[in-house]
């Protein structure tokens, strides 16, 4: 039951809290930088694209521990000033830009590129086709993999702790030396991600089935055919 009570506790609810909203904040902010260079990727502006690339190039290829030190002790030598839990916010959210950008731009790629053509002769423009007929499609094609990746993200937050960050594995950690109970500590700490990772895989699964057009056709389909028959 001690494991119960570690769970429970005001402490590690808050921590979980902390936990939750350090991973929410740098995938959302994470994936809005990663439409912007999969956008930037797909343009036809040479810059563009050489930024893109060398942004990709430089945080998927650096330690996401390295940037988190970096934005951590830097910033402050170049006076700026900020919370342990900004400082984390900001290095989780540049480096899952880099991996949401390759996602994102698959997705867009996944479209029918005849779409396109079609929509430009209806008088669509490129923004418009963009916005009206792409995201929407690729939305659907990339939302498997941004829902690992945010799963990814809640593992990978722990590594706030290093910079004083109070989440579930700094709670525990510092529980566990003012008690010396490592395992019970430890164990109600995986409880957290697991049930957190539990309820966000259930949560994506149930959007993928709304957003799954083929399923939905098949239901229409299904029902209008019970209602021929009831006919």
């Amino acid at each position: 039951m001690k494991i119960l009570d570690y769970v429970v506790s005001e402490t590690f609810l808050q921590a979980a809290a902390t936990t939750l909203g350090l991973t929410a904040l740098s995938m959302a902010l994470g994936v809005a930088g990663g439409l912007v260079l999969a956008l930037a990727k797909a343009s036809h502006l040479g810059p563009a694209r050489w930024v893109a690339d060398s942004y990709i190039w430089l945080f998927r290829g650096t330690p996401v521990l390295l940037q988190l030190l970096f934005v951590f002790n830097v910033l402050p030598l170049w006076g700026i000033s900020l919370s342990s839990f900004t400082c984390a916010v900001i290095a989780l959210s540049l480096n899952e830009a880099a991996y949401m950008a390759e996602i994102i731009r698959g997705g867009l790629l996944g479209v029918d590129q005849g779409q396109r053509t079609v929509s430009r002769m209806l008088g669509l423009n490129e923004r418009q086709i963009l916005r009206w007929v792409v995201l929407p499609q690729a939305t659907r094609l990339v939302l498997p993999p941004t829902g690992n990746q945010f799963i990814g993200m809640l593992k990978t937050s722990a590594l706030a702790s290093v910079v004083a960050v109070q989440d579930l594995l700094l709670s525990a950690q510092r529980i566990a030396a003012a008690n010396f109970d490592y395992v019970n500590t430890l164990v109600a700490a995986a409880v957290h991600y697991l049930l957190l990772t539990t309820l966000f895989t259930l949560a994506i699964n149930v959007l993928e089935r709304r957003l799954d057009v083929a399923r939905r056709a098949r239901r229409r389909a299904r029902s209008d055919a019970g209602a021929e028959v009831l006919a």
